[in-house]
């Protein structure tokens, strides 16, 4: 494996995600901005955050797993949250939390989470992005 997820001491172990991810690998791998669309473009869970973010994390399972990657390579993800209040925060914890199940994943790697006033189309809540390691 070419990541290793650290909480170091002295920095504030936080569930959701590791303060630290050390990479070892050479080859890096980008995955834009995945919203809750499905395959064919239609938009997933209209209104519902967890359904929205649980959608994205799977369309990021696929953009990686087209580059041979999985979650366990993640170094780092974004997130965006529209009109993000701290009162939203069970709702992403819930996507993400289903996501992790159908997935199969334990993995919790650095994250930086963002309010934004919009993404691409109105119906979006959130927008996830990831960038990975392999050896």
């Amino acid at each position: 494996m070419a990541m290793t997820l650290v909480n170091p001491n002295g920095l504030v172990a936080v569930d959701a995600y590791h303060q630290v991810s050390i990479a070892s690998g050479s080859k890096l791998v980008f995955v834009a901005g995945q919203v809750a669309w499905d395959a064919e473009g239609t938009a997933v869970g209209r209104g519902d955050l967890a359904a929205q973010v649980e959608q994205c994390y799977l369309n990021v399972a696929t953009a990686l797993a087209a580059a041979g990657a999985s979650f366990d390579d993640v170094a780092k993800l974004n997130v965006h949250v529209v009109d993000w209040t701290p009162d939203k925060m069970p709702q992403l914890m819930e996507g993400i939390t289903r996501a992790a199940t159908k997935l199969g994943i334990t993995a919790a790697p650095p994250a930086t989470l963002l309010g934004v006033a919009a993404l691409d189309v109105p119906e979006h809540l959130v927008e996830i992005e990831a960038t990975a390691v392999l050896d």
